[in-house]
């Protein structure tokens, strides 16, 4: 009728989105960033060549050079004691990876861009994390290839040594959030790549290379109780590898606190790590 007022009726309310839809939506587009990153190691092959080198340098070195004059509790075979220590130093280094590449992307205003995008919000962590978890899985082979190329083999069940393979991921998993939330946390370039200098002493602390036992009380107590060193004798123990005789708890319990010691660390960082994307800046 005219002359008649018309009536507001407000923007129309959007559509709700189940739970499912939502899940669904989060894993497509977490796919879709992991592939962005996959492609980058396509075109740039040489950071990982570089990732890959250390700690097969390393393993050279130990196996071929300081091997020789390292002794293995119980007379045992010293590639079998040191390759369960690479595989995990190998997870550790993940998290200088994985802040490197956070902060490359922050510092390029990629992860701002994405934010901005008709995304999931959990897109860019999942997708982060996805595509370091294949990384990993990948870089776990590799070493895996070269420790039988240099002799170490398994002695437990093939069972057994996928529950060796699960420890070592879910390692690396737990150290994923820490990357992350350090890389959202740096500055700079530089200060990323000072991380990887930290993560030296981390490990060589650890029972990785030389028993707890044969090192000085002090020092081998420091040893035993680091997180890594649980991870490390417990993939030794399902490899069948040389362990060495701690009696301490911690080498006593080193099955359980390889799996209490990563989900700790995942149920403190993984949601510092959701809270730290989301308090950036558009």
């Amino acid at each position: 009728m005219s002359g008649a007022t018309p009536v507001a009726t407000g923007p129309a309310p959007l559509p709700q989105v189940l739970p499912a839809g939502r899940l669904r939506r989060a894993v497509r587009d977490g796919l879709l960033v992991a592939r962005r990153d996959v492609s980058h190691w396509v075109r740039e092959p040489q950071m990982i060549l570089w990732g890959l080198a250390v700690p097969i340098v390393t393993v050279l070195l130990f196996a071929y050079v300081f091997g020789s004059g390292i002794r293995v509790p119980g007379d045992g075979d010293y590639r079998d004691f040191l390759m369960p220590g690479i595989f995990v130093q190998t997870m550790a280094f993940g998290i200088g990876e994985t802040l490197a590449a956070v902060q490359a992307d922050s510092a390029k205003g990629v992860t701002d861009r994405f934010r901005t995008m008709p995304i999931a919000p959990s897109a860019v962590v999942l997708g982060r994390c996805l595509a370091a978890m294949l990384y990993s899985t990948a870089s776990l082979g590799l070493m895996v290839g070269c420790g039988l190329a240099i002799g170490w083999r398994w002695r437990g069940s093939a069972v057994d040594a996928l529950a060796a393979l699960g420890l070592l991921l879910l390692l690396r998993f737990a150290l994923l959030w820490v990357g992350i939330l350090l890389g959202l946390r740096a500055r700079s370039a530089e200060a990323a790549n000072a991380v990887f200098g930290l993560l030296y002493p981390v490990t060589m602390l650890s029972n990785a290379f030389v028993a707890a036992e044969l090192m000085p009380g002090w020092l081998g107590t420091v040893v035993e109780w680091n997180p890594l060193s649980s991870s490390i004798t417990a993939t030794r123990m399902l490899f069948g590898n040389p362990v060495g005789t701690a009696t301490s708890w911690p080498g006593e319990n080193a099955l359980v606190l390889s799996v209490v010691w990563p989900l700790v660390v995942t149920a403190v960082f993984l949601p510092l790590a959701v809270r730290a994307f989301r308090g950036l800046s558009r």
